[in-house]
């Protein structure tokens, strides 16, 4: 942890291995009176915040967690999650995080995956989980602290993160404190020394992004700014008068911030944006500098607990996601699993501290994804002369809208079960707001009426989050199918350019 007041760099983060304390708890004995958390016009120190925690922690054990417990959450940012977290971690439990923006039927068989000792939810969420304990009013106002902290290891399991592959099925990532400990330091070593940095919190608590955010402040004896949701003008408050340092956003929500503040210049207290989600555009970036705002691509995912390249600040160019960040290493594989060199185009894969433990309860899907201490993105890539990363491709058919997971799977498999629908094919295509949408192409079955393209919108947000659900329906006669009898899906994207 490093000291805001000094910028000394303390003992916690030097080991990968553990034991280590609550950050929080640590907090606020070195430096009580420093901030740790501000939300909703609401500040807490290090201090306040570790007397929020306590109540938390009484709560929990009062209703059986203990050390390997599974928690289930259903919320958007709020401050409730964030002493949840902690809580957790002080217990030995671990959170599992669900996507807000699910529907009911998406989250039922992610609940029954982790088999939660709890289940909570914010109460506008309650109704998509049922048995959902409410998370605002959980612990009450006057609830009584525990001291319980229990020291954790570097392979202790902080958090099941659902992710997918490109079936659609869903996998909970493991992430460990060891993870988080070591990707905070590994980005702190290539962002530069700060004594004590304000991180903007926009993105998503139930991603990855969002709880690099939430450890990162804490390990360094920094202070999260976490807004419930992202909102552009917000954002260019917090830059502008609350002192934040860094963000973390995706091409569109930078665009967004620039529109708002019309290119006008940050303060020299804001240090820099990460940049994420996906390849940005160098129009962009170079808008971004002109306003003073050091823009840097990064490359990462959820199974390497958030980054894994990102550009130098005294290097960054635009033209790659940098290179590896210190500690972890990035190598390009062909389909026979031969190195490849500089310049030649292959297989991402990741080797590191940051590498996930595995997949929850799932061996086989862990060993195909982690091989000889190396995690197998199935991105494809290149690296270049000075190890720096291109990504050019988000995984095979993954489709990334503003920075959101798409699996053509999942919604065809949606789609296919309308009546009308004989079968379907679904595509992203680049879109100059969203960075990729996914579109959806359909057989008709004969004699069925042809539904408009309304009624397969709300055919799909029936059991779809609103993102997932296809920009643009085309119908044609059948799918193109190669001689395997699998669809061409490279035809129907140049049919839909062309």
């Amino acid at each position: 942890m490093t000291d805001p007041k000094t910028g000394d760099a303390g003992t916690l983060t030097g080991s990968r291995c553990g034991p280590w304390s609550c950050p929080i708890r640590e907090g606020a004995q070195k430096f009580p009176d420093a901030e740790a958390l501000t939300f909703a016009g609401r500040t807490w120190t290090y201090s306040a915040l570790d007397a929020e925690v306590g109540p938390w922690v009484k709560a929990l054990e009062s209703e059986g967690v203990g050390a390997g417990d599974r928690v289930a959450v259903l919320a958007t940012n709020h401050v409730a999650s964030v002493g949840l977290f902690w809580a957790l971690g002080r217990l030995g439990a671990v959170l599992a995080p669900l996507n807000a923006r699910l529907t009911r039927a998406e989250l039922a068989p992610l609940v029954e995956d982790v088999a939660p000792r709890l289940t909570l939810a914010l109460g506008a969420l309650m109704d998509r989980l049922p048995g959902a304990r409410p998370l605002e009013s959980f612990v009450a106002a006057t609830g009584t602290p525990s001291h319980t902290c229990t020291p954790l290891s570097g392979d202790s399991p902080r958090v099941v993160l659902f992710t997918s592959g490109t079936t659609g099925r869903p996998k909970g990532a493991v992430l460990t404190e060891g993870n988080f400990r070591a990707s905070t330091q590994a980005s702190a070593a290539n962002l530069g020394p700060h004594p004590a940095p304000r991180w903007l919190g926009t993105l998503p608590l139930f991603h990855v992004g969002g709880l690099a955010m939430l450890t990162r402040t804490a390990y360094e004896g920094g202070c999260l700014v976490l807004h419930d949701r992202f909102d552009a003008d917000a954002v260019n408050r917090a830059i502008d008068a609350e002192g934040v340092s860094h963000a973390s956003l995706v091409a569109t929500t930078l665009e967004r911030v620039l529109d708002a503040r019309g290119d006008s210049p940050v303060p020299p207290t804001f240090r820099l944006a990460l940049i994420g989600g996906g390849p940005v555009p160098v129009p962009l970036l170079k808008r971004a500098r002109a306003a003073g705002m050091l823009a840097l691509q990064t490359y990462g995912l959820t199974e390497a607990c958030s980054q894994v390249t990102t550009e130098r600040p005294t290097e960054a160019d635009g033209r790659t996601a940098g290179p590896p960040l210190p500690g972890v290493e990035v190598r390009i594989v062909g389909g026979d699993g031969a190195l490849k060199a500089p310049g030649e185009e292959g297989d991402i894969e990741v080797r590191g501290p940051t590498v996930m433990a595995g997949y929850w309860q799932r061996p086989d899907a862990t060993r195909e994804a982690l091989r000889d201490g190396w995690l197998r993105t199935k991105d494809l890539g290149v690296l270049d002369a000075r190890g720096r990363l291109t990504v050019l491709s988000r995984r095979t058919d993954l489709i990334v809208r503003g920075g959101e997971n798409i699996y053509p799977a999942e919604v065809e498999a949606v789609l296919a079960n309308h009546p009308a629908v004989q079968e379907v094919a679904v595509v992203g295509l680049p879109d100059a707001r969203w960075g990729e949408v996914p579109v959806a192409f359909l057989a008709p079955r004969a004699g069925q009426p042809t539904p408009t393209t309304e009624e397969l919108e709300s055919w799909c947000r029936q059991s779809l989050a609103g993102f997932k659900t296809p920009a643009r329906f085309t119908w044609v006669d059948a799918l193109p199918r190669n001689a395997m009898g699998k669809v061409e899906r490279t035809v129907l994207r140049q049919r839909s350019m062309g």
